[in-house]
């Protein structure tokens, strides 16, 4: 960025922002860059011999401004100082989860549509009735608690509660409506499992009315279970959870970077295999067939995605590491110096500056993504900030 002060332009961020941030203050002050030497009528001489008049204050005033937009950075807003006021924004968002989550339960206990399953069907549901290699209790811990471990990790190394906040919404959200849509299907479909026979009949002995449809004499809880077959639970609750641990890791380690680190590639496939294997340990224990992990898979891949990409930009964006919500809060601190910018411009002080402004409001319409403003200054700002962060 360039101010230009009289006829001679001072380049200023060169370096990284904590640098800039200590340094832009003895710019204006008694210091070797502006000795407080002053000319007639207040004017200040500077090293450049530059007089730095009274008018010239609008155009010092919205520097410090900029200063104070560029201090917005990671770390200036955590959940101590700012996690308040980001979950009160979204408080209907968490009312939504709420009821996501009541008629989860819903779903859950209502009985499923009970198919007609007549006996030339049965040679395909006799597989033996056996344990879930993957329990029940542990699909939440892997596919909510693991990912929320991870979010924590990478808050307590930037400290963005932006960050923080929206990876954990939108994961709530991906496995809920998965949730949600995988049991509303269950119970509106009703397939029997591949073990049904044996949750029918557990003791061998099959039965079936005139119509030739079965009637079972099995525990009612277990024939009920029998009839959730389509889709599988499990592995759309897995795709659900671990999907959106992808997608939020490809963003954080840049995976499409163009610089060709099939590592990161590879680190971002284990959420994702870990997923799968579970889908496989379904059809093994004979709890589903490979339509009803196929489907399950799809669907709580799918619904992560459209979660993810509702607070964060796609992994493959230049901006991708981070939330909509943290670019949106850099563009709303930027419309103070905006303002000020548009003030020299009217009193006449700054031609080149107001000539620099309008082509960079011409440049952020050019470069305008999906309703988000990313121009090339909000891109220089978000790298001087990382380079501040790295050192």
């Amino acid at each position: 960025m360039e101010i230009a002060f009289a006829e001679t332009p001072i380049r200023f961020f060169e370096f990284p922002l904590e640098k800039k941030i200590k340094t832009w203050k003895p710019l204006f002050s008694r210091s070797k860059h502006f000795p407080a030497s002053v000319g007639s009528a207040g004017q200040t001489l500077t090293t450049t011999g530059i007089l730095l008049s009274p008018t010239n204050s609008p155009l010092i005033e919205h520097s410090n401004q900029e200063v104070t937009m560029r201090e917005v950075q990671l770390g200036a807003h955590t959940l101590r100082s700012h996690g308040v006021s980001v979950a009160r924004k979204h408080m209907h968002d968490w009312l939504i989860l709420l009821l996501l989550l009541v008629l989860e339960i819903i779903l859950f206990v209502i009985h499923p549509f009970y198919r007609f399953v007549g006996k030339d069907m049965m040679s395909d549901l006799k597989y033996p009735l056996k344990s879930n290699t993957v329990p029940v209790w542990a699909v939440p811990i892997y596919s909510v608690m693991l990912p929320m471990v991870v979010f924590l990790f990478i808050y307590f190394r930037r400290r963005d509660v932006y960050d923080l906040h929206h990876a954990i919404l939108g994961l709530f959200f991906s496995v809920l409506i998965t949730a949600v849509m995988t049991d509303a299907i269950k119970d509106a479909v009703g397939r029997p499992r591949p073990d049904f026979f044996w949750r029918c009949f557990p003791d061998g002995k099959d039965d079936y009315d005139a119509l030739g449809n079965v009637i079972c004499h099995g525990d009612r809880d277990v024939i009920k279970e029998g009839h959730k077959s389509f889709p599988s639970g499990h592995t759309s609750w897995s795709f659900a959870g671990l999907g959106f641990l992808s997608l939020y890791l490809s963003g954080k380690i840049q995976v499409f970077d163009q610089r060709g680190h099939i590592a990161k590639l590879c680190l971002v496939f284990l959420p994702l295999l870990a997923a799968s294997l579970v889908g496989v340990s379904r059809v093994d224990d004979y709890w589903h067939h490979w339509q009803d992990v196929f489907a399950g898979g799809l669907l709580g891949l799918v619904i992560a995605t459209f979660c993810y990409l509702q607070f964060f930009p796609p992994p493959y964006h230049s901006e991708g590491w981070g939330p909509y919500a943290y670019f949106k809060m850099l563009e709303d601190s930027g419309a103070i110096t905006s303002n000020a910018a548009a003030a020299n411009a009217q009193n006449g002080h700054v031609m080149q500056t107001q000539s620099e402004s309008h082509q960079d409001d011409e440049d952020e319409h050019d470069h305008t993504f999906m309703g988000l403003a990313l121009t090339g200054r909000s891109n220089s700002i978000v790298e001087d900030v990382e380079a501040g962060r790295r050192q």
